[in-house]
């Protein structure tokens, strides 16, 4: 049977703990060998107002977290032309540098702060870059729609600490889903909103997440990350037909405790106010 488990929002108050025994750790990208497969991965840099982490899911549009795009301070959305993509940058270089063209998000997102929607099933959005990418170095990656409890899945996020190459975490396992949110065991932190997360089915990446926030599970960090099945395609619609346009697990406390919002240096986690219930999607 399914298990419901109450989810209370707090403020951060320490890094990330070990979910499993068996996680793999996080393994930094410094190298051209290192990061072979993972160049349509690159930081964003939003007009000085710190970073996140976006992944290319065609050779013009980057997917990654809605709750970038907007100023943390003011609650205004960031203009689109502030807003810089830097594909497989390590140690301070890029393979390609591209501006944005335009934005969008899901029509059901509504960036509220550090209220209730800092954790939300639509924080997702598009960019479509000024240009194309086109690189025999850099392929974009396929989407994946649906991911189930209990599936392994991988991470490659920039983060604060990791700010000038990026780094992969290879297994971390799905947890739970519910409305449209996955619980996963997987390493995130202060820049790693939008941060692509991925299947390897086939021995294929492919992505089926995007880092949204961080949360503690009985004392545990784990990650919150939005389910594409719901928000993705009407999203890529939207921004095809709109030219122009602005755009299982166990029974326990999991509690919420931030959505990447930007800093200086990445993104800082916010106190979301609302409750919910995650359930197992295990017997």
């Amino acid at each position: 049977m399914q298990h419901a488990i109450a989810v209370a929002l707090l403020v951060l108050v320490a890094l990330s703990l070990p979910v499993r025994a068996d996680r793999h750790d996080l393994t930094l990208m410094v190298t051209g060998d290192d990061a072979r497969g993972w160049e349509a991965v690159g930081r964003l840099d939003l007009g000085g107002r710190g970073f996140c982490t976006g992944a290319l899911i065609a050779t013009d549009l980057v997917l990654t977290a809605a709750h970038c795009l907007y100023d943390r301070d003011s609650g205004e959305r960031i203009d689109p032309a502030e807003i810089e993509f830097k594909a497989g940058m390590r140690g301070g270089r890029a393979l390609a540098y591209r501006g944005v063209r335009r934005a969008m998000t899901p029509e059901g997102y509504a960036f509220v702060g550090t209220g209730s929607g800092a954790a939300s099933a639509e924080d997702v959005a598009l960019l479509e870059l000024s240009q194309p990418i086109r690189s025999a170095r850099i392929t974009p990656f396929e989407t994946v729609e649906k991911v189930v409890a209990g599936a392994q899945v991988g991470v490659v996020s920039y983060a604060h600490d990791r700010a000038e190459a990026p780094s992969l975490q290879q297994t971390c396992d799905v947890l739970g889903e519910e409305k449209g949110l996955l619980v996963m065991g997987c390493d995130v932190d202060y820049g790693s909103s939008g941060s692509p997360v991925f299947s390897f089915e086939d021995g294929v990446a492919r992505i089926v997440s995007v880092i949204s926030a961080k949360a503690e599970m009985e004392g545990r960090s784990v990650a919150i990350g939005v389910a594409l099945e719901h928000p993705l395609p009407g999203l890529r619609t939207r921004m095809a037909n709109r030219p122009g346009a602005f755009g299982g697990l166990s029974t326990g406390q999991v509690r919420v405790v931030g959505a990447g919002q930007r800093t200086e240096t990445g993104a800082r986690f916010v106190r979301p106010e609302i409750d919910a219930d995650i359930d197992t999607g295990g017997s």
